[in-house]
């Protein structure tokens, strides 16, 4: 198999199967083309080469290739277009939850990281922004809300809440960096969150910003994070692409 892309002349990855191995030859496939689009040798756009050149080079059977891709296209990293062939679409972005800023992971990751400022204002706290904040119902908090981009992608709608008079905030700082980066840099010292993650249904406005159709499933977190004194700093609500997204979790037998 090939990666076709637009600028480059094709180039043949290295795959290879064991058959010795207990691991299914379609799932070891997979494994390495799936790590071949999240290292970026299989970049979003490329076409993939003739399932029957790899299927021969590999000494496979065209449906046991056929199962690899099409494990791949289930996972939304790959698409089938007629008249085209198997399209790569992108690497899902995977989060360990740590107290980290989506612009650092992903920056981390090699995504490309972008941001569009959608508002920054002041709002009256709700009674759950308030409680979260630890400031009285109906008080003035800072809003910032803004579209998260990975390779030119959207990939979440990010709102966060902050308590009034904590730090000054531009559209364009935004646009540069993450929240706590700049947090971090007016001196602020971050040292713990509570966090939840749930799921729904995108709603029109939400499927609008993310280029997703109307009810497409939704990956949510909400975190209130503190300071190194106890104080609540921001209290974040943010929808993801479950399309494009996951969170990474790391169990401890105790």
């Amino acid at each position: 198999m090939t990666a076709q892309g637009a600028d480059q002349p094709p180039q043949p990855l290295p795959l290879s199967v064991d058959r010795t191995s207990p691991v299914p030859l379609y799932f070891q496939l997979a494994q390495q083309l799936e790590a071949a689009v999240e290292q970026g040798r299989l970049a979003p756009g490329t076409l993939l080469g003739n399932e029957i050149e790899l299927a021969a080079r590999l000494g496979l059977s065209r449906p046991t290739v056929r199962q690899a891709i099409q494990s791949l296209v289930d996972k939304g990293l790959m698409v089938r277009r007629r008249g085209v062939g198997t399209q790569v679409v992108h690497s899902q972005v995977r989060r360990p939850l740590e107290l980290s800023s989506l612009y650092e992971d992903l920056e981390a990751a090699g995504q490309r990281p972008a941001t569009k400022v959608l508002r920054t204002t002041t709002e009256p706290a709700t009674a759950e922004i308030a409680a979260a904040l630890g400031v009285a119902e109906g008080t003035e908090v800072h809003l910032v809300e803004r579209l998260r981009y990975a390779h030119d992608e959207p990939m979440a709608l990010l709102r966060n809440h902050l308590p009034p008079d904590l730090l000054a905030l531009t559209a364009q700082e935004l646009e540069s960096t993450g929240l706590y980066r700049l947090m971090r840099a007016s001196g602020i010292t971050l040292h713990s969150a509570r966090q939840s993650v749930g799921a729904r249904a995108a709603t029109a406005g939400e499927a609008r910003a993310l280029d997703e159709e109307p009810g497409a499933p939704l990956l949510t977190m909400e975190r209130t994070t503190y300071d190194d004194t106890g104080r609540a700093v921001e209290f974040g609500s943010h929808v993801y692409r479950a399309s494009r997204y996951k969170f990474d979790l790391q169990l401890l037998v105790r």
